[in-house]
């Protein structure tokens, strides 16, 4: 067996970047940007008044209460500039200020002396001073022409989508969608919800989780098989994996060292080459990282669900960032809640609870039931504790590496502050 951390340096060695490819800025949600990204206009494009109010011009530092102005025009938001010879303008906000123009005062601090036919106001009274510039949003105040915005390896988001939009882009350099081929072993399983049980058999749980997983990683799933304990039919989904030109292969279950764990024999027979199989660490200890002929990763996790889980967190999520050229992933650290008694020698990956307490400090408490076949307490968990391989008993107020659920995402408990 080799430490966690010399496993995924091994799995590091062997990624490849994937192709760079160019789509609709429309498309480009969940993906990876694969160059940085220059503005190549300004943010605000125009002055623009940022409440609805009166644009004055102001030739010295304020503008006095008491100040009375003719009301000369109006400006809306999506108006044409007109030019401001004199007098204050009515302006919307939004609505591009007019060039001769550079105050805001809002509407609240003006009263109307006199109106028009139409009940639109023709002069008005400053009834507070205004600083010159007041209520102003300039161009390029947000974004200057030129401007590095996003960095290369940044998963666009919704907010990131925003900017995008507010800039006029059009299309962005993307790293390619990672094609997936997920296999499923063992004869107890069953796909089928509706299909009863007979005696020895149980849910397919991992096939469903992964594929859901996956897909919030932006990943295209080309193959998803579940075969029974055949080494023959595991060998054909292989092939047909490869065929597809996968670039991950995930399997789950039969690579710890019973008598019907056949997948370390059916990589030999494929001519695999795999890299290392055993891992210190809890739950996961059996995992198995090859790299098959045509180049694709394979990850062989165990079939226990939560050692399928902590297999893809902790060593297919890396493998994934290496592959969009994003940098590696950073942790948390937070001190322990309670404390933690473990085994010594394996390096323990625990479902836990990141909290606030009431003073807003943060801390982190493993959950009850760590046993890999349970499922609930992983539902009930917001993030990973990593306990180190040399320790054996860890007080409270112990600092460890804590990591989201997922890549890029902490979800904090919402039912309190207690930790």
């Amino acid at each position: 067996m080799i430490a966690i951390d010399e496993a995924r340096a091994l799995v590091l060695a062997e990624c490849g970047r994937l192709e760079v490819e160019r789509v609709p800025a429309a498309r480009a949600p969940g993906r990876v940007l694969a160059e940085d990204l220059c503005a190549q206009v300004a943010l605000p494009p125009f002055d623009n008044a940022a409440m609805d109010g009166f644009a004055l011009a102001c030739d010295g530092t304020h503008l006095p209460a008491g100040g009375v102005w003719e009301v000369a025009g109006v400006q809306a938001a999506g108006d044409a500039r007109a030019h401001a010879v004199h007098g204050a303008w009515r302006i919307m906000t939004g609505a591009a200020l007019p060039p001769g123009t550079d105050t805001v005062v809002p509407v609240e601090q003006v009263d109307v002396l006199a109106r028009g036919g139409g009940g639109e106001p023709e002069r008005i009274r400053l009834t507070a001073d205004a600083a010159r510039g007041q209520h102003v949003r300039r161009a390029g105040e947000d974004v200057g022409p030129g401007m590095r915005v996003l960095d290369a390896g940044t998963r666009v988001g919704a907010v990131e989508q925003m900017l995008l939009a507010a800039l006029g882009v059009s299309t962005v350099a993307v790293r390619r969608a990672p094609r997936v081929a997920l296999v499923s072993t063992g004869r107890e399983l069953v796909d089928d919800p509706a299909q009863p049980l007979a005696p020895g058999r149980i849910r397919n749980s991992n096939g469903p989780y992964l594929a859901e997983e996956f897909r919030t990683r932006d990943a295209d799933i080309v193959l998803q098989a579940t075969i029974a304990d055949d080494p023959a039919h595991y060998a054909e989904a292989l092939r047909q994996a490869m065929a597809l030109g996968c670039d991950l292969v995930i399997s789950t279950g039969a690579v710890s060292m019973g008598e019907f764990d056949f997948v370390p024999a059916a990589l030999d027979a494929l001519q695999a080459r795999i890299v290392f199989h055993k891992v210190r660490i809890r739950p996961g200890k059996p995992l198995l990282f090859a790299v098959l002929p045509t180049g694709a990763l394979f990850f062989g996790l165990p079939g226990n669900p939560v050692s399928a889980a902590v297999g893809l967190r902790f060593f297919v999520d890396p493998a994934l960032r290496a592959m969009r050229d994003q940098p590696p992933e950073r942790p948390l650290r937070v001190p322990l809640a309670v404390d933690v008694r473990k085994k010594v020698g394996l390096c323990h990956l625990q479902k836990a609870r990141l909290a606030a307490d009431a003073q807003g400090r943060l801390g982190v408490r493993p959950l009850p039931g760590q046993e890999s076949f349970r499922i609930l307490p992983l539902a009930r968990a917001n993030a990973w504790a990593v306990l180190p391989e040399a320790a054996d008993v860890l007080a409270a107020g112990t600092m460890v590496e804590v990591y989201g659920q997922a890549p890029g995402t902490w979800r904090l408990v919402e039912e309190g502050c207690d930790i």
